[in-house]
This record gives C-alpha cells, structure tokens and sequence, in this order.
C-alpha cells in the first residue's frame, strides 16, 4: 500500500477533527517519509486553515491538506521547467554507491538522444571499475558517444578530455557520472570542486546542473544524502530512484520543502524510459483519490 492510500485510509477513518486527529495524521505523514519537521508544519498549517475555514468535514480537511501539499512544491515549480532547448549543456551526476546513479546517466542519455540531442557519456567514476563498464554498456545500447579513463585515473582529466572532444565535435550534451563517496567529505568536496573548476574554465557557454541520485526506498536516508551532497557542492535538482508502490512518496515533500530543491526526475522502473520528469500535477492527484 503506498503513501497515498494509506493517507486516504486514514481520513476515512475520522468522523471529527479533534487534537488526536492532527497527532495521528502527523504519526501518518512520517510513517509516510514526509519528517517529522515537514509532518509536523503541515498538521500545524492545516489546523490554523480547519479553524479559519470552520471545516467540520474530513474530507473537506483532506483538500485542503491537500492544497497545503501542492503549494510546498509549487514554491519551487519554476525551477523545474528546463529542457535545455539549442543550448549547450553539462549534467553532472553525484551520490553514494548503489543509489542508481551509473543508470541513470543512461537513462537520461536515452531521453535526451530521443529529443534528437547529440549526447556524450563521461564515465568520471575512475574508482570502480564497474562503473565505467556499465556506462560503457549504455552508451552501447543508447547510441551515445564515451569518453573514460583508465581506473584509478583522474576524473579531472576525463572531464577536461570531454569538454575538449564535446567542443570539437559540437555535442549538445556532456552527462557526468562521478564517483560515489561521502565517507571523506573533504576528499569529495576537493574534486567535486576541481572538476567544477574544469567546466568553468573550458566550457563557460554551457548551462550545467548538478543533480543528486537518491533512492526513495531508503527513505529519509535519501534526503538526508542529498543535504549532505548540497554541502559540499551546488546541487540544482535531484533525481529520485525506485518510486515505485513499494517506496514511501512523502520524501518528494520532505525533500523540496527542507532542502528547497527541486526533484526533477524519478525512477519508477527499471524500464530505460522509466526514468521521468517529476509532474507535481501527477504526483498530486494521487492525494485526492
């Protein structure tokens, strides 16, 4: 059962609005990977609208909950509008091991070859082997060029390689995958910065994102992981992983609300087209079901 119907079950449940209606609505919100914090303002803001509006009706407070829910992440909707259009542009992908970020780099390469752009893969990851095969692999299968290094090499110099073949041969499109650490925070914020310093410097007409990779099945793991990637670089927009009907859709909230970035893309299979712009209309209607 996903977040959804649990919050709807739960309204059903209720035939007045009391103080253990808020504190049980809070408890659900949480179980539902919203936060305590994000829970526990939403309850707050609903019950200030239940008694300016003296609603009596549960369903009547299930709308405006609802509308308290879309107005958090419409504050930052405008962010989310990019497609890129003719400009030249540089995704950066960063995160921890086994989020799916590797993945998604080819999923992305696969939308955006689709949309007719001329796309590169940059397998930055030199630390694990793996990493550079399964790009390697999605370029194969999305029709992308690769530029890599050898493991253990420097990822400076594979970005630089690329920027220098991207402007050569008028690419649309460079998609970063880097190396997935946080353990040394220094170490990363070093060559996150270095490799930042090489696209400033190279390739100043670009547009570049830096999107975080999390798995929404891990819950408020996932937002705390894209807080800690915030801090150490400049992070424009998240792709959430694996929000399928096992994940809890409440981080959506938790994240855009706390962190105040923007979820632009989500996972909702293992599908190479599974990998979707976020559609705040969408996710919404789901409430109201």
């Amino acid at each position: 059962m996903g977040f959804f119907s649990k919050l709807s079950d739960f309204f059903v449940g209720y035939e007045q609005i009391d103080d253990e209606f808020y504190d049980d609505l809070t408890d659900t919100l949480i179980m539902g990977d919203v936060g305590m914090a994000t829970a526990e303002e939403m309850a707050e803001e609903l019950k200030a609208r239940v008694l300016k509006e003296r609603v009596r009706d549960t369903d009547k407070a299930k709308e405006l909950l609802a509308d308290i829910m879309q107005e958090k992440l419409d504050a930052i909707s405008s962010e989310k509008d990019f497609e890129y259009e003719d400009k030249k542009s540089v995704l950066m992908l960063v995160g921890v091991n086994g989020v799916g970020k590797t993945t998604s780099a080819g999923k992305l390469a696969a939308r955006y070859r689709a949309l007719g752009r001329k796309v590169m893969l940059v397998a930055a990851d030199t630390f694990r082997a793996a990493a550079i095969e399964q790009l390697t692999s999605w370029a194969m299968k999305t029709g992308a060029d690769i530029v890599k290094g050898r493991e253990g090499g420097d990822p400076g110099s594979v970005i630089y390689d690329a920027i220098q073949s991207a402007k050569a041969r008028d690419y649309d499109m460079l998609i970063v995958d880097t190396a997935g650490r946080l353990h040394n925070k220094k170490n990363l914020m070093n060559e996150l910065s270095k490799i930042n310093s090489i696209i400033r410097t190279e390739y100043p007409e670009a547009v570049k994102e830096t999107m975080v990779v999390v798995d929404a099945s891990t819950g408020q793991n996932a937002k705390e992981q894209a807080r800690e990637f915030n801090e150490v670089t400049d992070v424009s927009g998240v792709i959430l992983t694996k929000l399928d009907g096992s994940a809890k859709g409440g981080i959506v909230i938790a994240i855009e609300n706390e962190l105040k970035i923007p979820v632009k893309f989500v996972g909702l299979g293992e599908g190479v087209s599974d990998l979707r712009r976020f559609d705040v209309k969408k996710f919404m209607a789901g409430v109201l079901e």
